[in-house]
């Protein structure tokens, strides 16, 4: 049984195929990552596996269950987790309260204990809390913890975006560009946490990302898409060393 599984997943747009036919498994304790050039169907895939799009054909498999038609809310719910390029925080509040939201999906008090604050409520309060201070304390955030987004810079948003994920407690992490936006020293610092999510946290990692320097790094294996069709996949050197995916770099669809 793999770990995660995409088999014969197509998309089509307006009759355009964004993702034609792609496949491919991932073992459990693995950093994936997907590459290829803008408009190569690597978004569309992430999207199709949290449910935002609906494939026309194929399957989506997570520890052996079929997840294709699990509604979007519930994704969070059976251990997958994702980062977006574009930065969603709440910029009007805290580092702490946009860490907070990410514990939602484990609130299983009824809304009118929550009303009336019980034990059992601050109780569970109480164990978000410490679950957040963890990845709070494992991001180095201590310092920007009552800091309102709005007040900080890209490269720490960019942490806390990670760190919200982290709070899902997920098994598989799924991280859109995370390399995005950032400096040299910023993107260094990233391949740092994404080793340490796999090995100190035993988090798995389906990665999209254009930034070779951290693909190279952090890397297990890489598939790389073009025109919404697998042309290559192995190690990152074999990958980059590709015919098809030189030709697709240079052809200037980049």
């Amino acid at each position: 049984m793999s770990f995660f599984e995409i088999e014969n997943l197509s998309l089509s747009f307006g009759g355009v195929k964004a993702v034609d036919d792609v496949s491919f498994t991932m073992n459990e304790g693995e950093v994936f990552t997907i590459v290829g050039p803008n408009g190569a169907g690597k978004s569309t895939v992430f999207n199709m596996i949290s449910s935002f799009y609906a494939p026309d054909t194929g399957h989506i498999r997570f520890k052996g269950e079929d997840i294709t038609a699990v509604r979007a809310d519930q994704i969070a719910r059976i251990g997958i987790a994702r980062t977006f390029q574009n930065i969603e925080l709440f910029e009007h509040s805290t580092v702490l309260q946009n860490l907070l939201i990410g514990r939602e999906i484990h609130n299983r008090v009824p809304v009118l204990r929550q009303l009336i604050f019980d034990p059992g409520v601050r109780r569970a309060e109480l164990a978000h809390r410490a679950q957040v201070e963890d990845v709070i304390d494992f991001l180095e955030l201590a310092h920007y913890r009552d800091e309102r987004i709005a007040n900080l810079p890209y490269g720490v948003r960019k942490k806390i975006e990670l760190g919200r994920a982290l709070c899902v407690e997920p098994k598989l992490l799924l991280l859109d560009e995370p390399a995005s936006g950032l400096n040299p020293e910023e993107t260094e610092d990233m391949g740092f946490w994404i080793d340490d999510i796999k090995n100190d946290l035993g988090i798995s990692v389906l990665m999209i990302e254009h930034d070779m320097s951290l693909v190279n790094e952090v890397s297990d294996r890489v598939l790389a898409l073009n025109n919404g069709q697998v042309i290559a996949e192995g190690s990152a050197q074999e990958v980059q060393n590709h015919p098809d995916v030189v030709a697709a770099y240079l052809g200037g669809a980049a």
